[in-house]
């Protein structure tokens, strides 16, 4: 299509490409942070669950992990190509989390249900506490936060299933 159709040619100066705010990036940051310990805590409850229907919960903290994994690698590559750097590293991670410690040892099925839904939980509310502020800044971004909370809120309601009764 020609270039003359009423608009006027761009420099190459003019295609730098949406950048990020700090603000935008510091919340983008939170979210890796909260994700990446949702990954690291899953695969610790993982590990360590004892009890009855075990093998059901062992799998189904797998899941979670691996979306976890994938939701933190989303969001860091989302600021990279938004010209900010994510920072994954064990000790940004430990010191800048929301989420509560894991206990240490073994856990037992109930007990690691608990834990991990108020993570799931704790996780949600991250990217929701962040959410209006980066669809306002840049709303490709928020797209991605809506499948991730959907995705974090339907594994928070199947594990919190499990010590529910009627």
């Amino acid at each position: 299509m020609p270039a003359s159709a009423g608009g006027s040619r761009r420099s190459e100066n003019d295609a730098a490409g949406f950048t990020a705010s700090p603000q935008f990036a510091q919340a983008l940051q939170q979210i890796v942070v909260d994700l990446v310990e949702l990954h690291l805590q899953g695969k610790q409850a993982h590990w360590n669950v004892v009890g009855h229907n075990f093998r059901d919960l062992h799998l189904q903290l797998d899941q979670i992990v691996d979306d976890a994994r994938e939701s933190a690698d989303t969001i860091a590559e989302r600021m990279r190509a938004l010209a900010t750097v994510p920072d994954g590293r064990s000790e940004t991670v430990a010191a800048t989390t929301t989420l509560p410690a894991f206990p240490a040892g073994e856990v037992n099925v109930s007990t690691v249900v608990d834990l991990v839904t108020t993570r799931l939980r704790t996780t949600a509310d991250t990217l929701r506490t962040h959410h209006d502020q980066i669809d306002n800044e840049d709303p490709p971004t928020a797209d991605l936060l809506h499948g991730i909370i959907d995705s974090l809120e339907k594994h928070a309601w199947m594990v919190s299933a499990e010590n529910r009764s009627v």
